[in-house]
């Protein structure tokens, strides 16, 4: 199942990263390594260094996998939404029609 996940770097753990040269770059090259993110956007939210990555979870230990490295490698506050492709949304439908004359 696909999920989004929003990783929000704090400034003050971010700076401490960005001063220590290319600590932040390595540090986010291992976390990527090992979460595996099918994409991955970088921007800001909330005034803060944030991370947007697509990764698919089949399991609810892969959770494990998922957001330690982003706890323990980036200080991450850690939000996790699930998501549908285009193609779930289309296979969606049937049952969207069938719960709609129920409401």
């Amino acid at each position: 199942m696909l999920f989004i996940v929003k990783a929000t770097i704090p400034n003050e753990a971010g700076n401490d990263m960005v001063r220590s040269g290319p600590g932040m770059k390595d540090l986010i090259d291992k976390v990527m390594g090992d979460v595996k993110p099918e994409a991955a956007y970088f921007s800001v939210a909330d005034g803060q260094r944030t991370l947007f990555l697509v990764v698919n979870i089949d399991t609810s230990e892969e959770m494990v996998r998922i957001a330690e490295p982003l706890w323990l490698g980036l200080e991450c506050d850690v939000d996790v939404y699930p998501c549908m492709s285009v193609t779930d949304f289309d296979r969606a439908g049937p049952i969207l029609g069938d719960i709609v004359p129920n409401y």
